[in-house]
């Protein structure tokens, strides 16, 4: 069998190194072959062991003292069945993150969960902005015991089990004595860290209650569908004197029966009787804030388009405001009286139309094909 390294060689210190040079020696070397560090590398593995195991020897006063007088410890200390290789990682723990463990780490304050709602708006509300009042049901802070869950003036007692800390390790042993120690919520106070001997009879001792209350939200103008306005603090109440979560309010826009939108861009067909369309005149044309007259000249056809600069939507993060789209939809009437048939039988001749119906449409065709059938 292999002789064991010394353990200040393994340590890279010298056999008269202070207690602090061999800690300071041993965070440094479990840092460098930590196995998290090196995934799939049996050899920082084995050293990562190696060096836990020369630390544990060497941090103890008593145990250091024997193996510097007879080169070993105890069976079951350097490597036997009763060795853990991963004694000591507290002390690692705290360089690498700032705490002392899990033993000795407190349950922080929790936030609260962040809140959603769906609010539906007409065209005009995004178009104008304006101010709607949503009704929220929340986790709110038990005005009673004022958060802390307990009745009247006693407070939660630290959790015996955990010591406060919310958690509890176990440790088990598996092939060749290697012992394995894992980190887990506390099932007594459920991870809390503490326990509430006498509930508030309001909360129950959770601390916060469900109420339902009305919140006003602002719309700011120029919103559109998928935008979320952000309130601020008004989500779920945090735990253990946490801070509140945010409520969203994620905006929808009904479909509009005569607008449509693009962007800040608002489109919208308007009829257009043909004797308007040919000779030109005035229209009345709908618009978010209201109707405006619109010129339509003589000869306009069927699908031009208008433009009205200003009035489409207005732009969310800035002043500019977008324009209106006109669509001409010329309107043919469906009835006729007989002066005004004569009339447009008389416009037609003048146009060199030929409008006899006497004369059926193969005549016109057979015309057309130089007299032949």
């Amino acid at each position: 069998m292999a002789s064991k390294r010394d353990y200040y060689e393994v340590l890279e210190v010298d056999p008269s190194a202070s207690q602090d040079e061999i800690k300071r020696a041993y965070r440094r070397l479990a840092r460098r072959y930590h196995p998290d560090c090196n995934a799939g590398d049996p050899d920082c593995e084995a050293r990562f062991k190696e060096v836990g195991e020369a630390y544990e020897v060497l941090s103890d006063p008593q145990k250091r003292a024997q193996y510097d007088r007879f080169g070993q410890v105890g069976v079951g200390v350097t490597g036997g069945a009763g060795y853990d290789p991963w004694l000591g990682f507290g002390d690692l723990f705290e360089t690498m993150f700032g705490m002392g463990g899990p033993r000795t780490r407190q349950r922080a304050e929790t936030r609260g969960s962040d809140l959603r709602y769906d609010l539906e708006l007409s065209l005009e509300e995004a178009a104008l902005g304006c101010q709607r009042t949503v009704r929220i049901s929340r986790m709110m802070r038990c005005d009673t015991c004022r958060g802390t869950g307990s009745k009247g003036a006693s407070r939660p007692a630290v959790c015996p089990t955990c010591g406060g800390t919310g958690q509890v390790s176990h440790t088990r042993t598996v092939g060749l004595g290697m012992q394995f120690r894992s980190v887990g919520p506390c099932e007594r106070c459920g991870g809390e860290g503490r326990l509430v001997t006498d509930p508030c009879p309001r909360c129950h001792g959770r601390g916060r209650e469900r109420r339902t209350e009305d919140l006003k939200v602002r719309i700011p103008a120029g919103v559109d569908s998928g935008a979320r306005v952000r309130l601020a603090g008004e989500g779920d109440a945090g735990m253990r004197g946490g801070t509140s979560g945010d409520l969203y309010v994620n905006i929808h826009l009904r479909p509009h029966q005569v607008f449509e939108r693009q962007n800040t861009e608002i489109i919208c067909e308007v009829p257009v009787s043909f004797v308007t369309a040919t000779l030109g005149g005035k229209v009345k044309v709908p618009t978010l804030d209201g109707h405006h007259e619109l010129a339509i000249p003589p000869g306009t056809q069927h699908g031009a388009t208008f433009r009205i600069r200003g009035k489409g939507m207005p732009d969310l993060h800035s002043a500019h405001r977008g324009d209106q789209h006109v669509v001409v939809r010329i309107v043919v009437p469906e009835r006729l009286n007989s002066k005004q048939r004569e009339l447009l039988k008389e416009f037609a001749r003048h146009g060199g139309e030929d409008l006899d119906q006497e004369r059926g449409f193969f005549d016109r065709v057979k015309d057309a094909l130089g007299g032949e059938p």
